[in-house]
């Protein structure tokens, strides 16, 4: 095994407070993995920790890029793994901890990506599926690679396009570079961790408090001076949980209680395909946090497995 922890889980499983705790148990360093904790200024939506949260552990890949850039998992495994790497060479512990399942598992398999060449083939794509529609789109990806338009949702305009591109441009669909990928063994060796609780409901209890909490901390004023700065409502950044809807509100295309209420409503939502995407992986162990549990009763727990591994 590496010198890695992984530690996932859903939206406001408390994996924060589990990585600090390990870090501070075994010298050790946080490495995000979180698809939004990436942009700047992007703070209380994100809940990305705070200095105080932090407790001195160093934290890496959060405020990385600005709102209005696209991110994607190629880019973040490029900026993850050196830092990785250098956590590991200067002898401590690397601790991954986030709830984007899809960026954990390529940073620790060493996906190598298709290719995004710049021949001008995305900015046809997108003018045709402007023109002709994602019907149209995913159509005509079912005749190429029928394997992902059966996975892909017609609203995912993004994915079909790029599994396309990946046609267009090198010959191979992108199922069959994805299973090569697969074929390769993984680049790193990790410790698995993933938190649930026990009983659902009090994880979605907390995912309500957490919104409003949101809220009364200046969610809206932040989405407000990202507006104001000139960050466009339609990009990437401002299309996630916690975003949109206020973005919407702000519009005057929703309320502020509606959007509350739609924010939890999703955040929910996005709990239980985050808890399915980890089950798949038969490396975790699963830290199960009864009604009342601490932090540090959890660390325990994960410290009797870790302490297995040394044997």
């Amino acid at each position: 095994m590496d010198n890695i922890i992984c530690i996932a889980g859903p939206t406001a499983s408390g994996k924060t407070a589990l990585a600090v705790a390990l870090a501070q148990a075994v010298n050790g360093e946080v490495v995000s993995c979180d698809s939004m904790q990436v942009y700047r200024r992007m703070d209380i939506g994100t809940a990305k920790p705070t200095k105080e949260e932090m407790q001195g552990i160093p934290h890496h890949m959060l405020d990385v890029v600005d709102p209005e850039e696209d991110f994607s998992v190629s880019r973040y495994c490029e900026l993850a793994t050196p830092i990785v790497q250098d956590i590991l060479a200067r002898g401590k512990t690397a601790i991954i901890a986030g709830g984007t399942g899809l960026y954990m598992d390529a940073l620790i398999n060493g996906n190598d990506f298709a290719p995004y060449p710049a021949t001008g083939m995305r900015e046809k794509l997108e003018q045709q599926a402007d023109a002709e529609g994602m019907d149209s789109m995913l159509q005509l990806l079912r005749t190429i690679d029928p394997e992902s338009a059966e996975r892909l949702h017609l609203k995912d305009r993004k994915r079909i396009l790029r599994a396309l591109e990946v046609y267009y441009e090198t010959g191979e669909t992108i199922t069959a570079h994805n299973l090569k990928t697969k074929a390769i063994p993984p680049r790193f060796q990790p410790v698995w961790f993933a938190l649930e609780d026990e009983n659902r409901q009090d994880l979605y209890d907390r995912i309500d408090r957490r919104v409003e909490i949101m809220v009364q901390n200046g969610l809206i004023e932040e989405i407000r001076a990202l507006l104001d700065s000139g960050v466009p409502e339609k990009c990437t950044a401002m299309q996630a949980i916690g975003y949109k809807e206020f973005v919407d509100a702000l519009a005057g295309r929703a309320t502020i209680d509606q959007a509350i209420a739609q924010v939890q409503q999703s955040s929910r939502h996005y709990a239980k395909r985050q808890l399915t995407w980890f089950r798949r992986n038969g490396n975790i162990h699963w830290l199960r946090r009864k009604r009342g549990d601490t932090t540090e009763k959890i660390l325990l727990s994960a410290r009797q497995i870790l302490a297995d591994f040394d044997k």
